[in-house]
């Protein structure tokens, strides 16, 4: 797997894992699909273990679990966690982003090849809920 977790997205990921309620060997699942103008929509959980067709990617005691297609999307791509006043949550960096041109943002590029620069796909903490 060529997929990139920087530190930040590290600790925010274990710290999901230490607090989720899942249990010692728990990890972090993380899902993505292509959609949305920024190319990605992300979800992720805690689980106590991975789902059937998950790798698992293990960072320095921690595991994320990841789905095929997520796999597959995030060839290339780094993983980073943002902590700024405007903005709290993970980004998805890939540099094989372009512009799409329909709405002057940049791309995540999941279907474009043209290299234009790193492009954040940001999710928000607050949009996340719990799992019942």
């Amino acid at each position: 797997m060529n997929i990139t977790i920087s530190s930040g997205a590290r600790r925010f990921m274990q710290r999901m894992v230490r607090f989720g309620g899942a249990g010692a060997g728990a990890g972090f699942r993380l899902t993505v699909s292509p959609g949305g103008c920024s190319g990605y929509n992300a979800e992720f959980s805690v689980e106590a273990a991975p789902r059937a067709g998950d790798a698992t990617l293990e960072l320095d005691g921690l595991k994320v679990f990841l789905p095929v297609q997520s796999r597959l999307l995030l060839d290339g791509v780094t993983v980073d966690f943002a902590d700024t006043p405007h903005e709290s949550g993970l980004t998805f960096v890939n540099p094989a982003a372009s512009s799409c041109g329909t709405c002057g943002t940049s791309n995540a590029g999941l279907a474009h090849g043209a290299a234009a620069g790193a492009a954040p796909v940001k999710i928000d903490i607050a949009s996340i809920g719990r799992r019942s």
